[in-house]
């Protein structure tokens, strides 16, 4: 099979997004499938000109008989196009629908939504990449339920962490520093914990670079900002590193399509504190961790303290964790499923 996955520029960004495309790159091609990856210029995932002419030229480029993939993130830039891929039996990959981007305003989202509301049909298949974002393509884009796929990604066996091994609680937090990560909630929540031993890093780019001077700003202003490190952008051996000294993994995230840092958090053993935004409640385990909702400082807050006060419980949960994470989905059959996918549309 020749596959062309069409995806906004650069390829080698660090998202779980991201990361997706290119594990399942990887192994479509260990598979023997030919795939080539087409960078898509301009901005997105509301799309400028030269999103919307690169978009034009890259399927025009793209030789008859390519199973043509399109991440969802460059879907909106393919808006005047819908007949054109509908044509090619274009098949769209859909992490989380960005009409759903938590911190946009309203013109944008409703801009968003009817281009997705336009596209969605009209395409031979979706693959989600949690059920529930599968679930919600039906009622909300009036996509056929028969067409809509789900391809969750996959974990690598990893050894399990041993946490800080210090006195404190040493805390995670892994996701691009954009409001729909909620880690001013975390900030806030944490900033509650003031009579307890913590502290916290935030492994993750700065996409929205306003958004992350107000981080920095809040941590300041809640006199925490001793306890919190940036770390920036961390993958490989560095990321590694980081994941074998923590004790809790946490992420407030508003929405989530399926939350590929706390499946690794679970792949390590590591008691998790999430906000239930999408698909998180659903891939954590109640023995693994706590969850609260969306936005809520004062629950999470509370969560949290029994996590970072009660060691024995701490230790149970990772318990838990441990014996969920063995048990996801590996990267090394992930392929293989979307290949079936493909050949479903």
């Amino acid at each position: 099979m020749r596959v062309a996955l069409l995806v906004p520029g650069p390829f080698d960004t660090i998202s779980g997004g991201y990361i997706y495309d290119r594990r399942l790159v990887g192994g479509l091609r260990a598979l023997g499938h030919g795939v080539e990856v087409v960078e898509l210029p301009g901005r997105h995932p509301l799309p400028d000109d030269a999103a919307t002419e690169g978009a034009r030229a890259a399927l025009a480029a793209v030789p008859e008989g390519t199973r043509i993939v399109v991440d969802g993130l460059g879907l909106p830039a393919f808006a005047p196009l819908a007949e054109d891929l509908a044509a090619r039996g274009a098949i769209g990959l859909i992490h989380h629908p960005t009409a759903l981007e938590h911190g946009n305003p309203g013109p944008v989202r409703d801009a968003l939504r009817e281009a997705e509301r336009a596209l969605f049909p009209r395409l031979a298949r979706l693959v989600a990449t949690s059920p529930l974002t599968a679930r919600r393509l039906a009622p909300e884009f009036e996509v056929d339920p028969a067409r809509i796929g789900v391809v969750e990604p996959g974990t690598d066996p990893a050894p399990r962490s041993p946490g800080s091994g210090g006195v404190g609680c040493a805390i995670l937090a892994l996701g691009s520093l954009i409001p729909r990560k909620g880690h001013d909630v975390l900030l806030r929540a944490l900033a509650t914990l003031f009579d307890l031993d913590w502290t916290l890093t935030i492994a993750g780019g700065a996409r929205d670079p306003v958004y992350a001077h107000g981080l920095s700003a809040l941590a300041e202003e809640l006199g925490i900002a001793q306890r919190v490190t940036f770390a920036g952008e961390v993958d490989g051996a560095a990321l590694e590193a980081l994941w074998q000294r923590t004790d809790v993994f946490a992420l407030a995230s508003h929405w989530e399509g399926y939350g590929m840092a706390v499946a690794e958090a679970l792949a390590r053993g590591l008691p998790v504190a999430v906000a239930s935004g999408g698909a998180l409640a659903e891939l954590v385990p109640v023995e693994a961790g706590v969850v609260s909702p969306p936005g809520d400082v004062v629950s999470l807050g509370k969560a949290m303290r029994r996590v970072v006060f009660d060691t024995e419980l701490r230790a149970g949960m990772a318990e838990a964790a441990w014996s969920a994470g063995q048990k996801l989905p590996r990267w090394e059959d992930r392929a293989a499923a979307f290949v079936a996918e493909l050949e479903r549309g």
